[in-house]
């Protein structure tokens, strides 16, 4: 076989045209599909860019040639040497970009040979998805795994280069750093030099770009590698990329024009729609109250209606002694839903279960009469006032929850959305962005009895409640109450969400030491604690820290959305299972005794998994 430099493909075999015709060509490429007509060999050679038929005739080759021809298989790495020519009449393939010619091999050689694939690399496969990861690098020849990669290409470009027009500046930030355990576990790394010591891999760059912003470069951003210790689910994996961003002397509507700027650029750079500006902004408080979830999809209606004063004084104590002792009851309408059977119902109460609910109260309006098991406790008179609450009609179902506020909402909030798939209520034509701001920022945890941040430790309070935060130190309330000052306090923290995806996350940032500490203070960080694990942002607050604010946006999940995936997986070129694992590879895995040593590290007996 000649040297490969004098095989090496002239084209790709997506290029060729029929205004190639006659001209000599070198292809490489795996083996699609080979035929056998009469003696003579028709096969589709294919790379990332297309496919192009090749015809080995016996007349035209040499007989070597013709045998390693007859021999290649699919998925043979295979160099064709010939000229183009024109399909004969009838045969040409309109479903090809190369359907008007083929390529008369005069040369024919194998590259590379190859087993027999665990599944075919064809674009639609029954192939299970473990078997499919333990050999990725052949479902990624896949063509609608290869386009999932190409339009992340595409939009990680359109990203760089939209933000460096803005006047942005891409820096790195370490990949080892501090450990900061708040949140998620962190992933950390022994240190061969510093034996006993270990660095962290980042979950998040945050508080180097806050850091940066102390520096001067006032318009940051990077296409970040995060990594988080946290079980996985279809939008969640152990490392993943953000396309992360921070402003200084900004408020959070400087931040929301960039990024709406950059949103509308990628709709319409990569799937040629016009997103209007500026999005529909909610409070947190509203999108809970409204849909019941803080990732509203505003696709289709169905909205939750709060019945807490229609059945406040009704006899059925479930609701009535829920309502006095602060709860709520609230519903939402299924129109047509009146035809409900036993059976569907049980199937949403069970949902509703698995969502934290008690139990969920149903009324079907049907032409014969309405059917509920509640109706003889609430009577006709609250029945009406329900009716006419919820505007129920004659066909439709009302489906109630009264539990504790927050968790009625979020509990409808589910029925909702599973609702609207299982009726295809959804507009899938449809893109509805929107920012949902105001969150709480603080989160009680009724458990342990202690706060948490709401999103991050780092948010700034709202200014009408700065007042709150040291209230909230000389408060009689005990903590639970939901009237204490820190439970009251609002954040300047914002999400972006598009479809039912949070896509981006972000905030204004505390940018003085002193209101840090407090916050700290209150998350349960004593000052000691807060100097050894924040003490160098801390010390970076000191030295004039402008006002600054940011966000990072899930890049993995943009992907997801704008090639219609409902898993993040399909756009990771090595993803891990939902245990972490990466089934290619093997990893995690057993590191050599000898490693171990050199970082002075032991397993305790009985410690391996």
């Amino acid at each position: 076989m000649p040297a490969y430099s004098e095989l090496k493909r002239t084209h790709t075999c997506g290029e060729l045209r029929s205004s190639n015709v006659g001209k000599p060509v070198r292809l490489n490429g795996w083996v699609n599909g080979y035929r056998n007509l009469g003696g003579v060999l028709f096969m589709d050679l294919r790379d990332r860019y297309g496919l192009t038929q090749i015809v080995v005739d016996p007349d035209q080759i040499e007989a070597g040639m013709l045998a390693e021809a007859e021999r290649a298989r699919h998925e043979f790495v295979v160099a064709a040497v010939g000229q183009v020519a024109a399909r004969p009449e009838g045969t040409v393939n309109d479903k090809l970009a190369t359907g008007e010619i083929e390529v008369r091999v005069e040369q024919f050689y194998i590259l590379s040979e190859s087993k027999t694939p665990p599944f075919e690399i064809t674009d639609e496969t029954s192939a299970k998805e473990p078997l499919r990861l333990e050999y990725r690098y052949l479902d990624l020849r896949r063509k609608p795994l290869q386009d999932k990669i190409q339009k992340r290409h595409e939009i990680t470009l359109a990203v760089r280069n939209y933000l460096s027009g803005e006047g942005f500046y891409e820096i790195e930030t370490p990949l080892l750093i501090r450990s900061t355990p708040e949140g998620a576990r962190d992933y950390v790394v022994p240190s061969r030099v510093s034996r006993g010591k270990f660095y962290a891999l980042p979950q998040s760059p945050q508080l180097l770009k806050q850091i940066l912003m102390v520096s001067g470069f006032d318009k940051y951003f990077q296409i970040a590698r995060c990594l988080r210790d946290e079980d996985l689910r279809s939008d969640r994996q152990p490392e993943h990329t953000q396309i992360d961003l921070e402003m200084s002397y900004v408020t959070p509507d400087d931040v929301f024009c960039v990024i709406e700027g950059l949103m509308q650029h990628l709709f319409k750079e990569i799937l040629d729609v016009n997103v209007p500006v500026p999005f529909e902004r909610f409070t947190f408080e509203e999108v809970i109250n409204r849909w019941g979830i803080d990732k509203p999809d505003l696709r289709f209606g169905m909205e939750l209606i709060d019945l807490s004063d229609a059945v406040a004084d009704c006899g059925f104590k479930v609701f009535a002694e829920n309502v006095k002792s602060g709860g709520v009851v609230k519903g939402l309408v299924l129109k047509g839903g009146g035809s409900y059977s036993r059976k569907q119902i049980d199937e949403l109460t069970d949902l509703a279960k698995t969502h934290g609910a008690g139990g969920l109260a149903y009324i079907l309006r049907t032409e014969s009469g309405d059917k509920s098991p509640i109706l003889k406790f609430i009577g006709d008179a609250t029945a009406g006032k329900l009716y006419k609450k919820a505007s129920v009609e004659t066909g439709d179902a009302l489906f109630i929850v009264s539990d504790k506020r927050y968790r009625a909402e979020q509990i409808l909030g589910q029925l909702r959305l599973h609702l609207g798939r299982k009726h295809g209520l959804i507009d899938e034509s449809q893109w509805k962005p929107l920012w949902v701001t105001l969150f709480p920022l603080f989160d009680y945890d009724d458990e342990t009895g202690h706060f948490m941040a709401m999103h991050n430790i780092v948010s700034h309070p709202c200014e009408e409640d700065l007042h709150l935060i040291d209230e909230g130190a000389g408060s009689k309330l005990d903590a639970s109450d939901v009237n204490h000052p820190w439970r009251r306090a609002k954040a300047l923290q914002y999400d972006l969400v598009v479809n039912g995806w949070e896509i981006a996350s972000g905030g204004q940032r505390i940018n003085r030491r002193e209101l840090q500490k407090k916050v700290l203070n209150i998350l349960g960080i004593d000052d000691a604690r807060a100097e050894k694990m924040f003490g160098f942002l801390l010390r970076a607050l000191e030295y004039g820290a402008p006002p600054h604010a940011g966000i990072a946006a899930g890049l993995d999940r943009l992907v997801s959305l704008f090639t219609g995936t409902d898993t993040i997986r399909d756009v990771i070129a090595f993803p891990k299972t939902t245990n972490a694992v990466s089934l290619m590879d093997g990893s995690p895995s057993e590191i050599d005794p000898d490693q171990l040593a050199e970082l002075g590290l032991a397993f305790r007996k009985g410690d391996k998994g």
